[in-house]
């Protein structure tokens, strides 16, 4: 599980669960588990989520069953209602994850095809791998990969298959009613 900034910089990292665990279950147990340090926004902010995850206090996901990624945006014409137009705008705005792990994953393909280490060390060489994606970014140094996704605002990688393990519906009236404000508020 990871955490990203509108600068790039991931501020979460939670590397070592298998592949078969669902985003849902890793977040839920992030959020809970105290020694974690989750960074918990602030009362009166939220964090953009993905439909995998729930649309709960302080986390806004979009609407389920409507158009979502750009892609489908951009091969079938503009939005046609206010839930449209709101993953559409969350769908952009969202999009920095997307952006930041393909230039993480540009960089360290090696990862992909790493050998057979041990669990734990194939987790610390994750874990490093973030931690110099942050310092090149934070530090500036002139990097080809930040480059080309700096010069090319709409890159998007292909989106993952979002909804694969089960459609959770923890839908809190708070967030739903913040949601669809701001769906409102984009149609005028």
């Amino acid at each position: 599980m990871a955490v990203c900034g509108f600068d790039m910089l991931f501020t979460f990292v939670w590397p070592g669960w298998e592949g078969t665990a669902h985003d849902t279950r890793i977040f839920l147990e992030a959020i809970r588990n105290t020694e974690l340090k989750f960074p918990k926004p602030p009362d009166d902010k939220y964090y953009l989520v993905d439909s995998g995850y729930p649309n709960m206090k302080g986390y806004l996901a979009p609407y389920k069953g409507e158009r979502y990624h750009l892609q489908e945006f951009r091969s079938s014409g503009q939005p046609k209602s206010s839930q449209e137009t709101f993953n559409y705008v969350h769908s952009s705005l969202r999009s920095v994850i997307e952006r930041c792990f393909g230039v993480w994953k540009a960089r360290w393909r090696i990862l992909q095809h790493m050998p057979n280490y041990k669990f734990d060390k194939q987790v610390a060489i994750v874990t490093a791998s973030l931690a110099l994606h942050n310092f090149i970014r934070r530090e500036a140094i002139a990097d080809v990969e930040f480059e080309l996704c700096d010069e090319n605002q709409k890159y998007v990688p292909e989106p993952e298959d979002e909804e694969s393990y089960m459609n959770l519906t923890i839908d809190e009236n708070q967030m739903g009613v913040v949601r669809d404000r701001i769906a409102r508020e984009l149609m005028f």
